[in-house]
C-alpha cells in the first residue's frame, strides 16, 4: 500500500486537576492513500483525539505528522489553515451544513472557501450526483432526512477534491442500515475520487468494510488488522 500520512510518536497531554493526562501515548501510525481507515475504540480511547491531530484541527504535545512528504511541524499556522480549506476535508457527526442554504449552496460554500478554480456548476452537480443527491440539490436541509444530510455533507467534503477527508463519528447519529449505506458510498467514493478517508466509529458493524482497522484503547494503538 502507498503511504499517504504517516504519525509518528503523537503523544497529546492536558492539564486535569493539576495532573498531567496523556490522552495520546505515542502513537505511530500509517495511513495508506486511496483507502479507508477506520479508527475504533470506546469513548475516551483518544481516537478523536489522534483525528484532531492528523487533520491539523488540533497540535499534538510532541511527535509529528508527515503528510504528502511534508512535516506539520514545519508548517505555520497559516499553513495549517491553507491546507486544511485546499487538501483536506472534514465530515462531522453533527453534519454541520449551513441551515440557511440549499444542498447546492452548501457546496458551492465549500468550494468558494477553498477557492477552487474549475468549473463549479458543473463540480457542484457531480458531487451532488456521486453521492446520488441531485434531485435534492434545491433543497433546504431542514427538509432532509439525517441520512439525506450526511450525504450532502459529503459531497460539500469532497468537492475541491482534497487527497483526504477526515470523517470523525459520521454514522453516529445514524441507524445502522443508514450507517451502512455511508460507508459503502465512502467506498465508492474512493474508487470514483481516489481519495483516501480516515474516520472514526465505535459502530462493530461497520469494521468490515474499512480496508485498514487500528483499534485504540488509554491513548495507545493496541490491534491493526488489513481487510482484503
Amino acid at each position: 500500500m502507498d503511504i499517504i500520512m504517516t504519525g509518528n510518536s503523537i503523544k497529546k497531554c492536558f492539564r486535569v486537576g493539576g495532573d498531567d493526562f496523556y490522552a495520546l501515548k505515542g502513537v505511530d501510525i500509517e495511513i495508506p492513500k486511496s483507502k479507508l481507515t477506520i479508527l475504533k475504540g470506546r469513548s475516551g480511547s483518544g481516537k478523536t483525539t489522534l483525528l484532531n491531530a492528523l487533520s491539523t484541527l488540533d497540535a499534538p504535545t510532541s511527535g509529528d505528522v508527515i503528510f504528502n512528504g511534508v512535516s506539520y511541524s514545519s508548517l505555520s499556522d497559516a499553513d495549517k489553515e491553507a491546507l486544511r480549506r485546499k487538501d483536506i476535508g472534514f465530515v462531522f457527526q453533527s453534519v454541520a451544513l449551513i441551515p440557511i442554504m440549499n444542498a447546492y449552496e452548501n457546496v458551492d460554500f465549500a468550494l468558494r472557501l477553498a477557492d477552487w478554480k474549475g468549473d463549479k456548476k458543473t463540480r457542484i452537480t457531480d458531487v451532488l450526483s456521486l453521492v446520488r443527491m441531485d434531485e435534492r440539490a434545491l433543497h433546504m436541509p431542514g427538509q432532509m432526512s439525517g441520512g439525506e444530510q450526511q450525504r450532502i455533507a459529503i459531497a460539500r467534503a469532497i468537492a475541491h477534491t482534497p487527497k483526504i477527508v477526515f470523517a470523525d463519528e459520521p454514522t453516529g447519529a445514524l441507524d445502522t442500515d443508514t450507517g451502512i449505506k455511508v460507508m459503502r458510498l465512502f467506498k465508492s467514493l474512493i474508487e470514483h475520487e481516489g481519495v483516501t478517508i480516515v474516520m472514526t466509529t465505535h459502530d462493530p458493524n461497520l469494521m468490515q468494510l474499512g480496508d485498514v482497522v487500528y483499534e485504540m484503547e488509554d491513548g495507545e494503538l493496541v490491534e491493526r488488522i488489513e481487510n482484503n
